[in-house]
């Protein structure tokens, strides 16, 4: 959507040069463009605690439905340029996580994997959905784990990209400035988010620079609220003992330059959940469906196609 971008900093640098929330205004708009262009539509859900916002799409009456979890720090956006792959034959459901995106942050409001699971159970039952396909990037690959081994009878496929969740073997450069007492996730200024960003994919998508500006900015005014999440997180159970009680038919997609979750995490995996297709892609960071959406969409594809779904 290179394009798109390119069109909208036109129009920015034309009519709002000197506007000071110039890149938020701008990452706000292009989202909202693209959810439109892919058909998805902003649904916000109640459940008992909060509610829970989406973007949506697809018929209601489709066969399959696919429910897709970011990770730590993210929102729902990260998935529409892989979600409009799917939008056309199967009903699709992103949501913000409780503590992320428009879903909002309450203090003390409990954001460990078994709390994110129970939530993502009732934003089930409240969008009516019995059954679904899941996957999950990071910490949504950890929860879409958790929901696999935990409540088999709503999961169909279970598929994982770079998920959290196990030990790996081998230190990543999170795990490494996390040992020297430094969270790269909690950004303090335009500097701390630079190589942070850096750290998240190998070849991430043109962004412009404004927008670059505003993600940083968004991240400073959060840092409390992430640091209270990465607390809890990081408190969650571990998936390994769990991982012999999923059953449903998984895919593992790693990318073998992931800097927050080293690849040597994939054995760990391989050798727990018995059903398992494994992909491991060079050159590809720790968010394949935003580095590769077309690529990493195509492999999905053929997953639940294999399967018959």
């Amino acid at each position: 959507m290179l394009v798109l971008w390119v069109v909208l900093a036109v129009f920015i640098a034309w009519s709002w040069l000197t506007y000071p929330g110039i890149g938020h205004v701008l990452y706000d708009m292009g989202m909202a463009l693209e959810a439109r262009l892919y058909r998805l539509h902003k649904i916000t859900v109640p459940i008992s605690e909060m509610t829970v916002s989406t973007w949506q799409g697809g018929p209601y009456e489709a066969s399959g439905s696919i429910l897709m979890l970011h990770g730590y720090s993210a929102d729902k956006n990260l998935w529409l340029r892989f979600a409009r792959h799917f939008v056309s034959d199967y009903r699709v459901v992103i949501p913000d996580l409780a503590g992320h995106g428009e879903t909002g942050f309450k203090a003390g409001g409990g954001y460990d994997i078994p709390t994110q699971a129970r939530r993502v159970i009732e934003l089930l039952d409240a969008c009516g959905l019995d059954k679904v396909h899941v996957i999950g990037n990071s910490m949504g690959g950890h929860l879409a784990a958790w929901l696999a081994a935990t409540s088999p009878e709503r999961i169909l496929t279970l598929a994982l990209i770079d998920p959290a969740g196990v030990t790996a073997p081998e230190p990543s450069d999170m795990e490494r400035h996390l040992a020297a007492g430094h969270n790269p996730f909690l950004v303090r200024s335009r500097d701390d988010f630079a190589p942070f960003y850096a750290m998240t994919m190998a070849s991430p998508p043109w962004v412009p620079s404004v927008v670059l500006a505003a993600l940083a900015e968004r991240y400073e005014q959060r840092r409390d609220e992430l640091e209270e999440i990465f607390v809890d997180f990081r408190a969650s159970p571990p998936m390994e003992p769990r991982l012999p009680d999923i059953r449903a038919p998984s895919l593992l997609l790693w990318g073998r330059k992931d800097r927050l979750i080293d690849v040597s995490s994939v054995p760990v995996w391989s050798k727990g959940i018995a059903d398992l297709r494994v992909e491991i892609w060079e050159g590809v960071g720790h968010m394949p469906m935003v580095e590769r959406p077309g690529r990493t969409a195509a492999l999905y594809r053929d997953f639940l196609k294999g399967l018959g779904q």
